[in-house]
Parts: C-alpha cells; sequence; structure tokens
C-alpha cells in the first residue's frame, strides 16, 4: 500500500491574526521499505509533513494515504488508535512523550494501550529498552530526571515496543553523543534491513543521510523541492550548495582531491577506500 500525500496543505491557526501555510499543495510519495530521509531548513515542513502520517495533524485541504488508511481534509480519520500502532512517531523534543512514573511503566504503556497484558508489555518493554542501550537499572528511574540523550532513548524505545511498521523519527539523534548517534542509526538501519520496516527520519544532519538513508525528500517553503535516491542527491555536491546544506566529508573531500587532480570514482564510499585510491594514485606517479 502506498504512503503518498495528494495535494495536501496545512494551513495553523486559520482565520486568526497568526494564519500560517505550513504546507501548500504537497503531492508526494514516499517508498515503503525504504529508509527516507526528509530535510530542509528550520520552517520548511518537515515536522508538519511527518505529523500527518498518524493524524497528529489533519490536512486543511488534500488527503494522505498512508498503509491502508485514507485521511482526508473535512472528515474525521477512523480508527485512529490501530492507526497509530501501525505508524509509530518519536517527537523531536522526547519530553513530550513522556509522563509515567518510572522508565519502565512509560516504555510499556503502548502495547497495554493496544491490549496486550502487563506481564507480556513489561517483556516487550525490556526488549525495546535493551535494543536502545538502557539496562535493567533504568527501569525504576522516572524519565523525567533523564539526561536529554536518555530521555531520547526511552521514547525510542516506547515506539518501538509496539513494534509499528512504520516509524516516523524527527531529529532522533538529537543530544545523543556520537557513540549513541552511531548506535541509533545501526539499529535503525537493522530494522529496515531486516525487519523491512518502512523509515522515516527528519533530519539535519548530512552524514546520517549519506551512511543510512536509500532516499531523500528536500522540503522547502512548505513544498517538497526534490526527491531522489540518496547517490543521485550526493553524486554532484553543487546541488547540495545550491540548497544551502553542507555536503557530508567525504564527499567535500572527494571533491577537493578532483579539484587537485585526482581520479576518484563515484564507487569509494567510506574513507577506507578513499585512502587506498588515493595511496595507489600517488605511488603510480611516483
Amino acid at each position: 500500500m502506498p504512503i503518498a500525500f495528494e495535494h495536501v496543505s496545512h494551513i495553523y491557526n486559520d482565520g486568526t491574526p497568526y494564519r500560517h501555510v505550513a504546507l501548500e499543495d504537497v503531492s508526494l510519495e514516499l517508498a515503503e521499505g525504504k529508509i527516507t530521509a526528509i530535510i530542509g531548513q528550520t520552517g520548511s515542513g518537515k515536522s508538519t509533513l511527518v505529523q500527518h502520517l498518524n493524524a497528529l495533524l489533519l490536512p486543511s485541504a488534500g488527503k494522505v494515504l498512508i498503509l491502508d488508511r485514507t485521511i482526508e481534509a473535512g472528515s474525521q480519520p477512523k480508527q485512529l488508535k490501530s492507526l497509530r500502532g501501525q505508524v509509530g512517531l518519536v517527537f523531536q523534543f522526547p519530553e513530550y512523550q513522556l509522563f509515567e512514573e518510572t522508565v519502565l511503566k512509560d516504555i510499556a504503556f503502548g502495547p497495554k494501550n493496544f491490549g496486550v497484558s502487563e506481564e507480556d508489555a513489561a517483556k516487550k518493554a525490556r526488549t525495546a529498552m535493551q535494543m536502545v542501550g538502557l539496562g535493567p537499572e533504568f527501569e525504576e528511574r522516572s524519565p523525567l530526571e533523564l539526561s536529554g540523550g536518555q530521555k531520547r532513548r526511552v521514547a525510542i524505545a516506547g515506539i518501538l515496543a509496539m513494534d509499528p511498521a512504520v516509524l516516523v523519527l524527527d531529529e532522533p539523534t538529537a543530544g545523543l553523543d556520537p557513540q549513541g548517534t552511531e548506535q541509533m542509526m545501526s539499529l535503525f538501519h537493522r530494522l529496515n534491513r531486516e525487519s523491512g520496516k518502512t523509515i522515516l527520519i527528519v533530519t539535519h544532519d548530512m552524514e546520517q543521510v549519506y551512511r543510512y538513508c536509500d532516499e531523500v525528500v528536500v522540503m522547502e517553503q512548505g513544498k517538497p523541492k526534490l526527491r531522489t535516491d540518496v547517490q543521485t542527491f550526493f553524486h554532484d555536491s553543487s546541488l547540495c550548495r545550491e540548497l544551502n546544506i553542507l555536503p557530508p566529508a567525504l564527499i567535500r573531500m572527494k571533491d577537493m582531491l578532483r579539484e587537485n587532480g585526482f581520479t576518484v570514482s563515484d564507487e569509494i564510499s567510506d574513507v577506507n577506500g578513499l585512502a587506498k585510491e588515493l595511496a595507489r594514485q600517488v605511488k603510480r606517479h611516483g
């Protein structure tokens, strides 16, 4: 089933002096079974876009097709509970999702809300905690007393415990250290490749996009400016610069080497491969 926006607009505070058009006539199809990055400048409509996928926001015009559902402007979506079990959304600010007394209760809330027994919900919660790197010592701690990075892990675990088919992540690694970022992105990549989950990531981090994502959607002023695969997007760094986006370090390094007379294949996708090719060319030319 498709994930698609058909002529979707979203207006905040319509009919007031604070009226703001956040999305304007968006028509866009997103690939199932892929990791898609949604990028763009602050205020471009990224977060507004993804919050339509589980009806946290409803379209002011147009319709959203998600799995086997249609969310249409002017009509109240049906069976919202089951939709939100299939489409899990992790907010940019994890505090919005944390409310229980303990970490374990917070993560188990979702499964319990969908009819899972308390014992099985706790098992799912502990499995999700392990997935995001939270040990048993966190179970009885208050989620509101954790560090920013730990709160983010709890929020992600709370969604993973429900085992959604579509995982929507708004800046999922903000507040995490480099090691934590690597762990989370590797987890999302594994969930996609091994479990076939569709993953949508709103991010400003082009390193993550380059290393982990399959496709890219660029939002600009409430509209999709571009949708393409990652290899095409980063093939010519001038596109990134045109969009005021800093290309990944590897792409910048390849550009610099080409400017200095080196031949660098587009197939090279990591630092080790680039170093080997550079050493080979230096040795060949003495």
